[in-house]
Order: structure tokens, then C-alpha cells, then sequence
């Protein structure tokens, strides 16, 4: 077990020969983590763990340096924030080990429940690639004045978002996934700016993110009809 979650279960995401020699591969309840990095001519090699849930959804945490707290990265932003020269073109930029050698995301199985999803979005809100696409968004604690970031990826996390921005004494001890209290730190504007745009990682709003109300964040048993009010999160 580790953080409550059986590391046995998340081999059933994956075969394995399709995780065969990929270095650092530890398994979740739906998610796998390997090692990945991406390649800077300049500033050399950066290096994270990437997680790989069955969603489609593709989280990077950086360790390019003993003190980078950039965690919950895309793999775009990921790839920017290496320094890549030749940037957006993250499934190639962006690569894992496999038998000691660096292989590009696009050339092993990694993918495919990134590509499933995108092909299982019809009628949704998509991006320009075809994924479904919610930008990360902030709510405001009552107590403490900081802001909180919530994830969009599936109608869960749209809900418990929805709920919380309807919420006026909603406080940061009411994150149902996350154990923040009023005593932590804000994230740092750097961080910040970092919404899970598939356009543009520092993306400050467009159709590729910005959803108006879809099968994933309108809830039927709500009056307002849509799960996020964005002009009101649009100063964010």
C-alpha cells in the first residue's frame, strides 16, 4: 500500500510488455507514475515523474532542481518550463526510459488512454486537438482571503467546484482531495498562471479552455444550469 492506494491495482491499466523496462514505474488504484524528462540544448535535461491516470489525464511533478515545487503540471506546460527550444510539440519533446534509452511519449503505449479520450469527446466541450478541456480554476477561502486551486478534468471535480463556488462561507478545510488549511501558503503567481490550457500553457482564457456549460459541468439538479460561473473567475 502506499497513500492508501494498492500499487498492485494500477496494473490493470496497462499490460506488461507495455510497461516493460520503463524506469521509476510505480502503480496507483488508476493511475501509473514513471519517470519522464524533457531536453533543453540549452539548460540539458529536466526530469519529473509523470502520472498517467485511465481518465486520459497526464500530470507531470518536476524535479529539475532539489527546490522546484512545480507539481501537477500538463505536459505542455512541462515541456515549457524545461526550457525546450522547439516547444509544442510535447509528445515528441517529452520522453521516458525504456531499457536505459529515452523513448518520445508518442512512441510508446503511454498515450493511449490520452488518445481515447479524445476520440470519446464528441459532444462535449473539446479543445483544439479534440480532448475535453476545462482550465484549472480558483476559488476564494471566507476565512483566509487565499485562493484555491480546483482541477475540471471529470464531472467529480466539476462538481465539487460548482458547489464550492455557490458556497459563500466556503473555507480551504473543505477541500474534499486535497489536506490544505487556512495556514498554508497561496501558490505562487508563477505558479498560478499554469491553468491546464492543451493551447497554451499560461493560457489567461480561450474556447480551447474556457467551457460554458457541457455534459460534464452542467448538473440538472442545479437552477444555474452550468457548473462555472468564468466571469466571475475570468480576474483570476
Amino acid at each position: 500500500m502506499e497513500n492508501g492506494v494498492d500499487r498492485e491495482s494500477g496494473s490493470m491499466i496497462f499490460s506488461e510488455d507495455e510497461l516493460r523496462e520503463v524506469s521509476g514505474l510505480k502503480k496507483g488504484g488508476d493511475f501509473i507514475e514513471v519517470t519522464c524528462g524533457c531536453t533543453s540544448h540549452r539548460y540539458g535535461d529536466a526530469v519529473g515523474k509523470l502520472r498517467v491516470f485511465s481518465n486520459g489525464d497526464l500530470e507531470i511533478t518536476c524535479e529539475c532542481t532539489p527546490g522546484c515545487n512545480e507539481d501537477k503540471l500538463t505536459p505542455a506546460a512541462f515541456e515549457k518550463h524545461s526550457g525546450r527550444e522547439t516547444a509544442r510539440k510535447w509528445k515528441n519533446n517529452v520522453w521516458v526510459m525504456v531499457n536505459g534509452e529515452k523513448v518520445s511519449l508518442s512512441k510508446t503505449a503511454l498515450l493511449k488512454y490520452y488518445n481515447q479520450a479524445s476520440k470519446n469527446a464528441n459532444g462535449t466541450h473539446r479543445s483544439h486537438n479534440g480532448r475535453v478541456c476545462h482550465r484549472d480554476e480558483f476559488v476564494c477561502c471566507s476565512s483566509c482571503n487565499k485562493e484555491r486551486r480546483f482541477r475540471l478534468r471529470t464531472k467529480e471535480e466539476c462538481r465539487i467546484h460548482h458547489d464550492a463556488l455557490a458556497d459563500v462561507n466556503w473555507k480551504c478545510s473543505d477541500l474534499p482531495y486535497d489536506r490544505i488549511t487556512c495556514d498554508d501558503d497561496e501558490e505562487r503567481a508563477s505558479r498560478r498562471v499554469y491553468r491546464g490550457c492543451t493551447r497554451s500553457p499560461t493560457c489567461k482564457g480561450c474556447t480551447s479552455c474556457v467551457c460554458f456549460g457541457c455534459e460534464i459541468c452542467r448538473f440538472s439538479d442545479c437552477s444555474c444550469q452550468t457548473c462555472i460561473d468564468f466571469t466571475r473567475n475570468a480576474k483570476a
